[in-house]
């Protein structure tokens, strides 16, 4: 395990199951709308899974651990991710919250000894999908969007929704093109996918 997590779970005891043991250490760190968030995510990841013929099993540990790396302030993600040695984005730097995908799936392996490459892909491009996205990656995606961890109901679900009904694709360019039009911070990834799904 990396140094940077070991101290992360000295006082966890873990069960061995993902479920009960991201909401611990969720919870551990006083993240209990982000632990009930992820409960929400994996059950909707599971939903859309078996309605596009992926494995639901594994949409759901993805949904589980999408946010795990939310036990650090956004203030802190930019320190941890330099010290994993991850290629920082400049908009990564202006909002460092967006690093926070591709430090939980780095967690999801080290912690929770995940290492399914499907499901490790999924996490590290929940919140801007990226070129070339997998179904997997496409159902993660869109069910962090669908279950929000505001209040309310997004501005975006109907359309989404009825995207979704055309295709797992549709839906997700829906809320791509939504995204390009309201987000202040615009992620490279999230360029490419665009421009990935528009033309394929």
């Amino acid at each position: 395990m990396k140094k940077i997590f070991a101290s992360l779970i000295n006082n966890i005891t873990f069960t061995g199951n993902i479920k009960i043991d991201s909401q611990k250490l969720l919870k551990n760190y006083h993240q209990f709308v982000t632990a009930e968030h992820s409960l929400r995510v994996a059950k909707e990841a599971k939903v859309l899974a078996e309605r596009y013929g992926i494995n639901n099993e594994k949409a759901e540990i993805a949904g589980l651990l999408h946010d795990i790396s939310g036990i650090y302030p956004s203030d802190e993600r930019l320190k941890i991710a330099e010290e994993l040695g991850l290629n920082i984005f400049e908009e990564e730097r202006v909002l460092p919250l967006i690093l926070h995908q591709r430090i939980s799936a780095i967690m999801a392996e080290e912690l929770f000894h995940v290492h399914d490459k499907e499901i490790l892909s999924a996490i590290a491009c929940h919140t801007t999908l990226k070129a070339k996205a997998s179904k997997m990656d496409m159902v993660l995606f869109v069910a962090d969007k669908i279950q929000w961890d505001k209040e309310g109901v997004p501005p975006y679900l109907d359309e989404l929704e009825k995207s979704l009904s055309v295709s797992l694709k549709n839906g997700t360019f829906s809320y791509i093109k939504y995204q390009l039009k309201h987000a202040k911070i615009i992620h490279p990834w999230l360029r490419e996918a665009y421009k990935d799904l528009l033309n394929n």
